[in-house]
């Protein structure tokens, strides 16, 4: 899509919204105002609903793609938003609705902030429950975005997992494992011995009902289930400092995690590591307050509080997702 073919009509430019307010999201430390686990929050409030639904207010801003997308510096990122709004142009020219996969975080809090400046759409964000990270976001003229799309659905995973614990990457995988791709699926949330619930798509909850029979060595049933039987806890974490005398990835991600630089460094050059979702391939990337870093197999890391010491080194708060 070329950058100065996003157009809105000159009348639908000039149209004012009926804006939709729904009760304020109940947030924790580690929960951001539009429904995932990124931080720091959108400079925009979203209004959210307890069943994990965002709407966003829509405001006469510009309708230049390049306009939309200042700020946004991972060129993925660009390319997933791009796709986004000529999304949201159809839906303007053809008055239709059309939903999207679900996001990342990165690719969701960017989207949210382009769509809120267009003047003839509004975005309904959904992940199936107030804390999602994984989200899909329906668009359409607001006159058709009369009630909430039915675009997410929730499953039971079920099994005698108390003889050995599984992991997130244990569910991902066998159910990956099926042949759904990893767009069509959002949150996993572990119950320990009880095994895990799942967000997906609606169309596809009977395949994999059909067809996920075990994870791991563990035989397993699926069972769909209504989206207020979701059990969320927040994520448990450990807070610890560490002097380093930089403030690059490698330094503190390999404090983060317990483990050599030289591991970090060939982690990162494998592509295994990723800064508030998006892929790293560069050791000396600078971190900040709020950075969330993602090692395969290792799990979460978020940078907390900075602060400098008088031998001009930075005494870094990181919190570690357990």
């Amino acid at each position: 899509m070329a950058a100065n073919s996003f157009k809105l009509p000159t009348l639908l430019r000039r149209a004012s919204h009926a804006f939709k307010l729904t009760p304020s999201l109940h947030l924790n430390q580690n929960v951001s105002s539009y429904c995932t686990l990124f931080s720091p929050p959108l400079p925009t409030p979203l209004a959210s609903s307890a069943s994990g639904i965002c709407h966003i207010p829509q405001a006469i801003k510009g309708n230049d793609v390049d306009v939309l997308l200042n700020g946004v510096a991972d060129k993925n990122t660009v390319e997933e938003v791009k796709h986004i709004l000529e999304m949201a142009r159809r839906a303007s020219t053809r008055r239709e609705v059309v939903h999207t996969n679900f996001l990342t975080p990165p690719v969701m809090k960017e989207s949210m902030l382009a769509l809120e400046k267009l003047a003839d759409v509004e975005a309904i964000a959904q992940g199936g429950y107030p804390q999602a990270e994984r989200c899909r976001i329906s668009i359409g003229q607001p006159e058709l975005l009369t009630s909430d799309p039915d675009i997410v659905a929730a499953l039971s995973i079920t099994g005698n997992f108390g003889f050995q614990s599984y992991s997130h990457g244990d569910f991902l995988g066998s159910i990956l494992g099926t042949g759904i791709s990893r767009e069509r699926l959002g949150d996993i949330l572990l119950q320990g011995e009880r095994g895990a619930q799942i967000i997906i798509v609606p169309e596809l909850v009977d395949f994999l009902i059909s067809a996920l029979d075990k994870v791991g060595r563990v035989p397993v049933s699926c069972t769909k289930i209504p989206l207020e039987a979701i059990e969320y806890e927040p994520p448990s974490t450990k807070s610890f400092k560490t002097i380093e005398a930089s403030l690059r990835l490698d330094a503190l991600a390999s404090a983060g995690f317990k483990m050599s630089r030289s591991k970090l460094v060939d982690l990162i050059s494998n592509g295994d590591v990723r800064v508030n979702w998006s892929p790293i391939t560069k050791n000396g990337t600078t971190l900040k307050t709020g950075d969330v870093v993602s090692v395969s197999g290792k799990g979460r890391l978020k940078i907390g509080e900075i602060n400098s010491t008088k031998k001009g080194k930075f005494a870094v708060e990181l919190i570690r997702y357990l």
